[in-house]
């Protein structure tokens, strides 16, 4: 009889603990979750390898792996001409065998890092940043460079960073970044801005980080982000050195022009502000009216044309800084025509900090303020100015803001006329602007290593610039009346005074000019002021 209730207790007390588990965890469980990477077990030939005569490595691990991203993943250094062949992709094993398609050099250490590409398939973890070494010669090379890597402008650093050495010799040039790939090569993958460069030969080396597009293990102007030191390497050596990257401003090349309207073709081109004519050498009938104008801040040219029926057009185009001449024969295609369109820079809500103005698509040529009305509380005229830029090809409007208002603004038709004698309709704008107490106040001081002139900027937090100041000595600044939001603080350093952030040049030597990102971010509130120090480092 007691054997009998012992029993039944024990069951009872089996079931309660099955139940409380069930009411802890919900479910029952396959025991703790695998976050081992794959590890590997054989390399034929043997890792760190001395005379390497092989074509083909093998590397088994100790469970089945999967490949991810690869192609961006593997590092091979120095760079192979031909990227080896990786197998199995897309399947299931518990190895990979790489292929080597090139004539190896000789006396040389090669390194294959694999990053993260080599993961557990259950899982996804990864065996992070494998490496397999080996020499063609007697001995590995052992010597390091170490270094972290940041950008000129904005406040995080690319992903996927190539850094590289090229040995100085008798054959280096300041052309050979453009020509050939490195001696040496790593990346900065995804996960780091720092770098290390291993298994080197002593010797005298320039140090080079690029944001490769192309893959290709080579500077090019037009796409990749360069960064470089001023100094020559000498290995080996225990400093650990900053690589600043910068997107230089092209070189002046002309592109292809297209029609991109029946009454526009387009003129794009590199390098910045250049002095530019277009020139047509066909030609035009003299009932058609012809203008050149700017597009915005954009590297390109709108040559304006009453349009007629034409099969192709040949231009000149010439530039005048520095004497080069190109021609282009550009051929009509069917297009739309380009007709008159306004458009506001603000909608609705005014920014106390941000001129109204509103551009047109097509050049302007005539203004009629007799036809512009403002009026305030919906019919009490006011006063204002409109001023027309003709560069920009705009109309800037000039008038008292007070908190809590509402405007309207009328144009009617003729108060805008283009090119093309196209005129506005009637067109209303309803604008209005908030309570002073929507808004939060940043008052800022600058302390520590500072030089001036600098130009104070708040972002967004992708680094678009809201508002900025510029100072040419110490002073409190003073954003006020600003969007609640989070902000990033950037300081530029002015070094040549010109009001602008100057970027670099490899060729002409040249770093870009210095900035500085506070280290938080700035929450501006509703109603609220805000003083902050920035305290600069050198």
């Amino acid at each position: 009889m007691l054997q009998r209730i012992l029993a039944c207790i024990f069951f009872f007390l089996i079931v309660v603990s099955v139940v409380q588990c069930g009411r802890r965890g919900g479910t029952l469980t396959g025991g703790p979750k695998d976050e081992d990477p794959p590890v590997l077990i054989k390399a034929e030939p043997e890792n760190l390898s001395t005379n390497f005569k092989s074509d083909k490595i093998r590397l088994t691990f100790d469970e089945y792996i999967k490949l991810q991203d690869i192609q961006d993943q593997l590092i091979v250094s120095p760079p192979l001409k031909y990227r080896p062949e990786i197998t199995p992709q897309g399947g299931v094993q518990k190895y990979l065998e790489i292929k080597i398609k090139d004539t190896l050099l000789s006396n040389t250490t090669y390194t294959l890092n694999f990053g993260q590409s080599v993961q557990d398939n259950n899982e996804g973890n990864p065996l992070s940043f494998l490496n397999y070494v080996f020499s063609t010669g007697d001995y590995i090379d052992s010597l390091e460079v170490l270094g972290v890597v940041k950008d000129a402008f904005n406040k995080e650093a690319d992903e996927f960073i190539s850094v590289m050495l090229y040995e100085i010799d008798t054959a280096y040039t300041d052309s050979t970044i453009y020509k050939r790939p490195p001696n040496y090569i790593t990346n900065t993958l995804d996960s780091t801005v720092l770098f290390s460069l291993k298994n080197l030969k002593e010797g005298k080396y320039a140090l080079f980080g690029l944001k490769d597009e192309a893959k290709n293990n080579t500077f090019d102007q037009n796409s990749d982000k360069i960064a470089f030191l001023r100094d020559t390497i000498t290995l080996p050596t225990d400093s650990t050195y900053l690589l600043t990257l910068f997107k230089e401003i092209p070189d002046y090349s002309a592109t292809v022009p297209s029609f991109a309207a029946k009454n526009k073709i387009v003129f794009g081109y590199y390098g910045g502000e250049e002095d530019i004519e277009i020139k047509p050498l066909s030609t035009i009938p003299d009932t058609v009216k012809t203008k050149v104008l700017r597009e915005g801040d954009k590297d390109t040219l709108n040559f304006w044309f009453t349009p007629y029926e034409v099969d192709s057009l040949i231009f000149t185009v010439t530039n005048k800084t520095r004497m080069e001449v190109d021609t282009f024969v550009v051929k009509s295609r069917k297009v739309d025509i380009d007709s008159l369109r306004l458009e506001p820079n603000q909608n609705s809500s005014l920014d106390f900090n941000n001129s109204y103005h509103i551009a047109a698509n097509t050049p302007i040529v005539n203004i009629d303020t007799s036809k512009i009305q403002m009026t305030v509380k919906d019919s009490l005229p006011m006063e204002f100015k409109v001023v027309f830029d003709s560069v920009a090809n705009k109309l800037n409007f000039d008038f008292n803001m007070e908190p809590n208002e509402n405007y309207t603004l009328d144009l009617l038709p003729g108060a805008i006329i283009d090119f093309f004698n196209q005129t506005n309709d009637t067109t209303n704008y309803r604008l209005s602007t908030r309570s002073f107490a929507d808004f939060g106040n940043l008052r800022l001081n600058l302390a520590g290593a500072v030089e001036y002139p600098v130009i104070v900027q708040l972002t967004d937090e992708k680094g678009k610039t809201k508002l900025e100041t510029y100072a040419t000595e110490p002073k409190l600044f003073e954003f006020n009346n600003i969007e609640p939001s989070k902000y990033l603080l950037r300081v530029i350093f002015d070094k040549n005074k010109n009001g602008k952030w100057d970027t670099g040049s490899f060729l002409k030597n040249i770093q870009p000019e210095r900035v500085s990102y506070f280290p938080e971010e700035i929450e501006v509130r509703p109603n609220w002021d805000l003083e902050q120090t920035f305290t600069l480092k050198n």
